[in-house]
């Protein structure tokens, strides 16, 4: 899944701030709930109308920056 399917930032939605396309929901939200201690889970019951996979993608996305040959810094 791309993420440019899941996530959308629009100056006329919260002032351009990244949401979930379609909803009203921060991406930040996600990290938020995550930083707090509570689950994914948690995070897709309180916001049900979000798929799950659009959430589990956006969470494997550093995985997939960091699966690439990375510059020897």
């Amino acid at each position: 899944m791309k993420l440019n399917n899941i996530i959308i930032s629009d100056p006329e939605i919260l002032g351009g701030t990244p949401v979930f396309k379609g909803t009203r929901v921060p991406i930040k939200n996600l990290f938020d709930y995550l930083e707090a201690g509570d689950s994914v889970d948690k995070f897709l019951e309180d916001f049900d109308y979000i798929p799950k996979e659009s959430v589990l993608a956006i969470l494997k996305f550093p995985e997939r920056i960091f699966s690439q040959s990375t510059p020897t810094i």
